[in-house]
């Protein structure tokens, strides 16, 4: 996982924030609290298709079917996250089905990432964590920097991205029933400054803020060496909400408290 302190703009990424701030409100089918809507699900699916109407009459162009303006499940989501605002689950939601088809998540797969994921710089565990949830290992050392790669070592620009999408997609696919979040892992030991990537690291989390929102429930930073410590302070600000999910612990905790003897990651049994 690289951090540069200088950040590359990406032509083919949508803006990720909007200069506008809108107003939380009260959506009218939800009296009192969103604890109603929650609740209630006749609350919540009286939203869902207030959604669903607005969308096919004001974006009918959006794609339809699984994670499209017609998915309900998806839109719940949204309403979830938005505390059932019909508005600004409608604007968020918009933009992560545009931002799905524009970056082409439906046609990534294991194939198209093969390349970058050979260098075992991230990937999903094979086994849930001992809370159920699914484990997206990031091996921060492995993490170079174009400028300190050899000419055939240079991958497209946009490969780190498409990888990091692929293994949320990935880890989210093997969400068990009744759980809804992942574990993110970022393993620190032997990182340096070569290994930075601020951009990047920005990325990996406004793709959760914005187009996996509450997917992601903690994030561990393991064995933080000294040199880290700077990159932090300035990554911090730029993680939102996300900054308070970031745990830094050691290889240890990792074995005790989120894994059993049978389902700790190997690089973790040292």
């Amino acid at each position: 996982m690289m951090i540069h302190t200088c950040v590359a703009l990406r032509p083919c990424r949508p803006p990720l924030i909007s200069s506008s701030k809108s107003t939380l409100q009260r959506p009218p089918n939800c009296k009192f609290s969103v604890r109603n809507c929650i609740r209630d699900p006749n609350n919540s699916q009286k939203l869902v298709m207030e959604v669903k109407e607005k969308l096919e009459k004001e974006y009918y162009d959006l794609p339809i079917g699984e994670n499209g303006r017609d998915d309900e499940d998806m839109i719940l989501w949204y309403l979830k996250d938005r505390r059932f605002s019909v508005e600004e689950a409608i604007a968020k939601l918009t933009k992560a089905i545009k931002w799905r088809q524009e970056f082409g998540v439906a046609d990534l797969s294991e194939d198209t990432v093969k390349s970058i994921a050979k260098t075992g710089k991230a990937y999903v565990h094979d086994f849930l964590d001992v809370n159920d949830r699914p484990v997206l290992i990031v091996v921060a050392s492995k993490h170079l920097p174009d400028s300190l790669l050899s000419w055939s070592q240079v991958h497209d620009p946009r490969d780190n991205e498409k990888l990091c999408v692929f293994l949320i997609e990935k880890a989210l696919s093997k969400l068990p029933a009744g759980q809804e979040q992942i574990l993110g892992i970022v393993d620190l030991r032997g990182f340096g400054t070569k290994n930075a990537d601020l951009s990047y690291l920005t990325f990996l989390f406004d793709v959760f803020y914005y187009y996996y929102p509450k997917r992601l429930g903690d994030v561990l930073f393991v064995e933080a060496p000294f040199v880290f410590q700077p990159i932090w302070q300035l990554t911090k600000p730029l993680l939102k909400s996300y900054a308070s999910m970031v745990k830094f612990c050691s290889t240890e905790t990792v074995r005790k408290e989120h894994f059993t003897e049978e389902t700790l990651p190997i690089s973790f049994r040292d």
